[in-house]
């Protein structure tokens, strides 16, 4: 499990699904700048269920977005059948 805080604007809970979308950021402008392009969340949920794990994210008071993504843990049969 890897949990990731930020700071940032207040996002809205209903808000926060979209923001897993490529190139949406919450301001709705699609147009790459100073803010980025709006990839970043999209790439994050990708790779993670490429692994068979998952993301979330969940509004802070305040501002900003605390992220989770979790992994499935290693095999350890796996690592056993290699030495």
């Amino acid at each position: 499990m890897l949990v990731v805080t930020n700071t940032g604007p207040v996002i809205p809970p209903y808000e926060v699904a979209g923001l897993f979308e490529p190139f949406r950021r919450l301001d709705t402008t699609r147009i790459a700048g100073a803010g980025g392009a709006g990839l970043g969340l999209s790439i994050v949920r990708s790779i993670a269920r490429a692994h068979g794990g998952d993301v979330i994210a969940v509004p802070r008071d305040g501002g900003g977005l605390t992220v989770t993504v979790t992994l499935p843990g290693a095999d350890t049969n796996e690592s056993a059948r290699m030495d």
